[in-house]
């Protein structure tokens, strides 16, 4: 808020000491941030105006497409829809597990907007497994455990498992639980953007607590088949305040 009162990177530094390094990236982003407000659409309705550079630009410096769709008055999807039709889309870099040593059997990924892409999908049928992300109240290790099940489960079945998650602290995010592992975030951009380039048969969030079934509606509207139970079903299940009523039914 301060760069935004228009307060100088030094001026910001006496007050915080916070190294000037940093608040000038900061400053990057916020004349970044003020440059895609000048596109912004009068009605939500209206064609995204934004120039493919600097919408290029903005994913490099890690505003997601409901950020982009916040400031420019639009939705997240128009947003995807002119990435995807711009060629503005995520990479994979892959993470070496062996350290260089000797060629990695299981290495994992995360995404970059860059050129380049690391990963190489197989062609064997394939499963994504959406993790827990990071642990919550209410919400931790069972369902972690869950998750590792699924992905034995499906290598048993000789289906490749690809594992979604970004929580170091879990067994599913090691490297020989899954054939395959991407280190995302739980996000409908960021698991669409993984289907874009492994094509999987469909998509299992009952495994992966709240975090994922929050989005599984938004992952069917965008064509993900949804394995198991359907979200509109998701959806429909009561509340957990409303359980014992349920059940007297």
């Amino acid at each position: 808020y301060g760069l935004k009162l228009g307060l100088t990177v030094d001026e910001i530094y006496e007050l915080s000491k916070i190294d000037r390094w940093f608040v000038d990236n900061m400053r990057q982003i916020v004349e970044l941030e003020e440059q895609i407000r000048k596109y912004a659409n009068r009605k939500p309705q209206s064609a995204i105006r934004i120039p493919p550079e600097l919408l290029g630009k903005a994913k490099q410096y890690g505003f997601s497409d409901i950020q982009l769709a916040y400031l420019l008055n639009s939705t997240e999807r128009k947003v995807r829809s002119l990435r995807k039709k711009c060629n503005v889309r995520a990479v994979y870099k892959l993470v070496d597990t062996c350290g260089g040593e000797f060629k990695a059997s299981k290495p994992y990924y995360y995404s970059t907007y860059e050129t380049r892409n690391e990963s190489e999908p197989s062609p064997s049928k394939k499963v994504l497994i959406l993790g827990g992300g990071p642990n919550r109240i209410g919400q931790g290790i069972e369902f972690d455990y869950c998750c590792c099940h699924a992905s034995f489960a499906l290598k048993e079945e000789g289906v490749e498992s690809i594992m979604v998650n970004c929580n170091p602290e879990t067994v599913s995010t090691d490297y020989d639980t899954s054939n395959k592992l991407y280190f995302e975030p739980l996000t409908v951009e960021d698991v669409l953007n993984i289907v874009d380039i492994e094509k999987p048969l469909g998509v299992i969030v009952q495994f992966g607590g709240q975090t994922p079934l929050n989005i599984s509606g938004e992952l069917a509207k965008a064509g993900v088949k949804v394995l198991g139970t359907s979200p509109d079903s998701i959806d429909s299940t009561p509340y957990f305040s409303s359980i014992p009523s349920f059940i007297k039914k």
